[in-house]
């Protein structure tokens, strides 16, 4: 494509006005309209470009596309990597990106720092007394703390997000292996290729879930998969709460097959008050915050402002959702 034929290009930014600063900064065409308050929908018949976020109001979003929507729009750049909690309409807008790999490296710090903490539980070692000291370092010897090195790591998603999961996993002397969609080699060095779910399952000590929730993965890890699961799996989920059927987590943490779960994410969001997972003695659960490190608005302005530097100059977006796949 070549470079677009404009006088001025009408850009919606909800990310504050230092974001929009920056955004106007990258060429005299460009129009910024700073709006936190309207939803990500509303002023679609004044803009080119729709700059948004899950927040912005789209959970509150009609189930029908508006009247004359997508309006002026010609294209939409999600703060988010999936699209799941966007209605189907808003890929009606003739280029629709997202932020695919901007929270990929606190997402893996935090993977790792559950791998670490399942495996080394320091806080259940802690000492506040003579006594307590010299039990915990007798304890020591009796049952010493798990090394990262020797386990087995699986990844189902291979994406940018597992990518660097498994770097850091590597790093720490782990045996990793991944499962995708796509049978195209992996193109990261020492990551093994698993041909199905039951084999991985079968094989590792650790289950990362680091995959797009679609109609065909939504309850991919469900009573018939977690049959399959080595004895003690850890398994931990930061991508979508929908990916697990959570009746069927919470039976094979009781019968023992699976060791632990570290839930960074659940169905619904929050659970209802009393939802047995709160207080489960093997969850550890977290609010949706494993994103929530270092940077992170900081590289979304990042990652669109090169998207639009590429959309000004005639070049190709990259990270554009597919419609069909659905992320």
């Amino acid at each position: 494509m070549g470079a677009p034929s404009l006088e001025r290009l009408v850009v919606l930014n909800p990310l504050g006005e230092a974001v929009g600063e920056r955004i106007a900064a990258v060429d005299p065409r460009l129009v910024v309209i700073n709006d936190r308050e309207a939803p990500g929908w509303a002023r679609a018949h004044e803009v080119d470009v729709l700059l948004t976020a899950p927040g912005h109001g789209w959970r509150q979003a009609p189930a029908q596309a508006p009247a004359a929507w997508p309006g002026t729009l010609r294209w939409v750049h999600t703060a988010s990597v999936g699209v799941d909690f966007f209605p189907p309409w808003l890929l009606q807008v003739p280029q629709v990106s997202c932020a695919r790999g901007v929270a990929a490296t606190p997402i893996a710090d935090y993977v790792l720092s559950a791998l670490l903490a399942h495996n080394q539980p320091w806080a259940e070692r802690r000492v506040n007394s003579p006594e307590a000291w010299r039990r915990e370092f007798e304890r020591a010897e009796a049952q010493p703390l798990r090394l990262l090195a020797g386990q087995h790591l699986g990844l189902l998603g291979f994406g940018a997000i597992g990518q660097a999961v498994a770097r850091r996993a590597l790093a720490f002397g782990m045996q990793v292996t991944a499962l995708r969609r796509s049978a195209a080699p992996l193109g990261e060095p020492g990551v093994a290729l698993a041909r199905s779910l039951p084999e991985l399952l079968a094989q590792v000590d650790h289950l990362v879930l680091a995959l797009p929730i679609t109609a065909e993965s939504r309850h991919v890890i469900n009573a018939e998969a977690l049959a399959h699961a080595r004895p003690g799996l850890h398994l931990v989920n930061i991508a979508r709460g929908a990916l697990v059927d959570q009746e069927a987590l919470l039976q094979a943490l009781d019968s023992g097959r699976l060791g632990a779960a570290t839930l960074d994410v659940t169905d619904p969001e929050p659970l209802p008050a009393g939802h047995p997972l709160y207080t489960h003695p093997r969850v550890r659960l977290t609010p949706h915050i494993s994103w929530a490190a270092g940077e992170v608005q900081a590289a979304t302005a990042d990652k669109f402002i090169t998207q639009l530097t590429r959309y000004l100059q005639g070049e190709p977006l990259a990270d554009l959702v597919d419609a069909q796949r659905g992320y």
